[in-house]
């Protein structure tokens, strides 16, 4: 892609970045603070060939408790304005949370330039991009385009309003190309799956992390910023795997998965009973999963249902019956 001229002079006095410290930084943010990084991140995204970080101005919403976006990355590059989201469950609310995003800063553009915005010169703005990097477990393709118009009544394509999020699959093994020109995403994702990978065998939340953390360092990924912020990435990581919440998040998207198809099943053979067959099973199935995995760390009956807010007898059943499968 060739190098545009920038146009930031026909814009306005961004507001620079400023950060409410209520809300700690995600890695994925942590990452990209430094504009090299992050102009190789949108380098290996659009295809182009910036050189100069000082083309890239960070650009961010003066109060970021706004809908707790604290993991965004807004930028202006050229006449673009830049919204790169990190997202570890899948929501298809995102296209509507860009619309905010994006409202919010025309909105500080028109009142900056009030007289402006009624005369006869069109108001030139710079052209919004949104790009999500999802690295959740559920399944995703490499990219999917989620569309603010499929919230309609009236679905996709209708209304007058639109916002399209391209949603990328940062996870390993996902998007090899993207990967191959972004080193330090590569990186992340990489350092992502081996505490994924450890969670998974049954470790700890601090040891899959500190692991991850020798690991990584030995192969040298991430390196750089696990030896001179360990105790930093380590506080990120521990908030951003708040167990608790995390499981309870999972065991509300097996309701919901359960609903669906039970729903689908029902309506293909006209029979409301398939629909409650199919609730109960998605919920039954998750709610396994999870007294598996925390008899496998060592928890007692009584410390499973209390973590999953679940009824005591049910998960001596359960509990049982993994015992004798």
């Amino acid at each position: 892609m060739a190098k545009r001229t920038t146009r930031r002079t026909k814009y306005f006095h961004w507001r620079r970045l400023t950060v409410n410290r209520k809300y700690k930084d995600r890695l994925f943010r942590f990452l990209f603070q430094d504009k090299k990084d992050l102009l190789e991140l949108y380098n290996a995204v659009n295809g182009s060939s910036y050189s100069d970080p000082e083309e890239l101005e960070i650009v961010t919403l003066e109060d970021v408790i706004f809908m707790k976006m604290k993991n965004d990355l807004s930028f202006m590059i050229s006449d673009q304005l830049n919204l790169y989201e990190h997202q570890s469950t899948f929501s298809p609310n995102m296209p509507l949370r860009g619309l905010l995003y994006f409202a919010r800063q025309y909105e500080g553009m028109a009142v900056r330039q009030k007289e402006e915005l009624y005369s006869s010169t069109l108001l030139k703005l710079p052209t919004p991009e949104y790009i999500i990097f999802y690295n959740g477990k559920r399944e995703q393709a490499d990219c999917t385009t989620l569309y603010l118009s499929d919230a309609f009544d009236a679905g996709h394509g209708s209304g007058c309003l639109e916002c399209r999020a391209l949603m990328l699959n940062i996870n390993r093994g996902h998007n090899r190309e993207l990967m191959a020109k972004c080193r330090r995403l590569w990186e992340y994702s990489e350092f992502v799956a081996e505490v994924n990978g450890n969670l998974d065998s049954g470790m700890s939340l601090k040891a899959s992390v500190m692991k991850a953390m020798d690991t990584c360092i030995d192969q040298d990924i991430l390196a750089d910023i696990l030896q001179k912020n360990q105790s930093e990435v380590f506080a990120m990581l521990l908030t951003e795997y708040d167990e608790k919440k995390h499981m309870k998040l999972l065991y509300r998207e097996g309701e919901q998965a359960g609903f669906q198809r039970g729903e689908q099943a029902g309506f293909q053979r006209g029979e409301q009973a398939g629909f409650q067959k199919g609730e109960r099973a998605g919920r039954q199935e998750l709610l396994e999963m999870q007294v598996r995995k925390k008899l496998q760390r060592g928890k007692d009956a009584a410390s499973i249902a209390d973590e999953l807010e679940a009824d005591a007898g049910v998960i001596e059943e359960i509990i049982q019956r993994i015992r004798n499968s």
